[in-house]
């Protein structure tokens, strides 16, 4: 009892931090937004919140703030195989930003799939109803285990500032924690595409593949260094904290070879199932799929091993059309690739884009918080001029 009031004590006295601009409180106001429309989708259910209907039981919460978002947030366990596995140390310049991007994104996942069950005063069934047959059951169990261990790792920087008597608890703990933070995403990332195994009637071919898990477990791995990329010209940018060029020019170039790989399953599986020639149908799944590839997959090798990734605006070009293209692509597998199949007609309630924004929003206000309360950039002080 005495050590939790010493904590909480703490807590209190330490000077805490959070510079008000502009940029921010336009984030609080849709974060606000959000968090209102959050606890009147509780309180009504989804039927008045959402357009989702029989036809379309899976919308823009599972869509992008799930399916989307666990991808986009795998940078962390990316980052964690670079540098704590491989030993390539020039990347601790990255590591806890990433390491933060990573937790922030699969916590808000875990908020938007927490939105999308229909009762949601239910949700700690999976906990104790074994359903160990399912896909989802493990995507589930995966999805909340790692973000469990993240918030361990985490603790790591946290107890540099605050509850440092916790500290060397936390730092022996980190090399385990890493361990079996690689091994859950390595898990759920290709589940989620598992998912849609099943679809082998209704997702349409292009989208569709034996090889669909691989190929969600490959893109969730090489759009990490892109999003590091968008992340860190954002921080560059708010906290006058830049990474040296040749640091994200090898990430870069490390995401480009599983781009590669990538493209080359892809073509591999088009063409082994006789439909190569449905990119270039002419009709709109076709030309979406193209657009996904062009725009998210080849223009971005290019960049990776051109002269463009010696320059920020390169890498940053990289990192906006490498997750621009992999939101496009779970995009068009939940929804393009089975309109024709499964018909009718979904597009989000602004509820369902408030939620969304709102969400994305608290977790860019958190990430400010702690940048700026915790040793998150790689930088001696955390007292510069924060201009975002």
């Amino acid at each position: 009892m005495s050590a939790n009031k010493g904590l909480l004590q703490e807590i209190k006295e330490y000077n805490w931090k959070f510079t008000m601009t502009s940029t921010r409180k336009v984030l609080l106001l849709l974060a606000g937004l959000g968090i209102v429309c959050m606890l009147f989708r509780l309180a009504v259910g989804m039927g008045p919140t959402t357009n989702l209907n029989d036809q379309w039981p899976w919308g823009l919460w599972i869509g992008f703030d799930v399916l989307t978002g666990v991808a986009l947030a795998g940078g962390g366990y990316g980052t964690a195989i670079i540098v704590h596995v491989l030993h390539r140390n020039k990347y601790h310049a990255i590591a806890r930003s990433a390491m933060l991007t990573s937790l922030l994104g699969y916590l808000l996942v875990m908020a938007g799939l927490f939105m999308d069950i229909g009762q949601w005063f239910n949700f700690w069934r999976p906990f104790v109803s074994w359903g160990h047959t399912s896909v989802l059951f493990e995507v589930f169990w995966c999805v909340s285990c790692y973000t469990t261990v993240q918030v361990l790792e985490f603790g790591e920087v946290v107890t540099e500032k605050v509850g440092t008597k916790y500290h060397g608890m936390f730092k022996k703990a980190l090399p385990v924690l890493m361990i079996i933070g690689i091994i859950f995403p390595t898990l759920h990332q290709s589940s989620l595409g598992a998912l849609y195994l099943i679809m082998v009637d209704k997702l349409y071919p292009l989208w569709w593949s034996p090889y669909l898990g691989l190929l969600f477990l490959m893109s969730s791995f090489f759009v990490g260094p892109a999003m590091i990329c968008v992340e860190t010209a954002l921080a560059g940018r708010a906290f006058k904290h830049e990474v040296p060029i040749h640091v994200l020019r090898g990430l870069v170039r490390i995401s480009g070879v599983f781009m590669i790989l990538y493209l080359g399953l892809k073509f591999f599986d088009l063409a082994n199932r006789g439909v190569f020639n449905l990119m270039f149908k002419g009709n709109l799944e076709g030309n979406l799929f193209l657009l996904e590839i062009i725009l998210g997959v080849i223009i971005p090798i290019f960049i990776a091993f051109s002269g463009l990734s010696n320059t920020r605006k390169g890498l940053v070009t990289f990192g906006v059309l490498v997750s621009g293209g992999l939101i496009f692509n779970r995009m068009n597998v939940v929804f393009t690739g089975m309109s024709a199949a499964i018909g009718g007609w979904y597009f989000p309630s602004i509820m369902e884009w408030a939620v969304s924004i709102g969400l994305v929003a608290i977790g860019c206000l958190v990430y400010c918080f702690a940048a700026e309360n915790f040793n998150v950039l790689d930088h001696e002080e955390h007292h510069h001029k924060v201009t975002a």
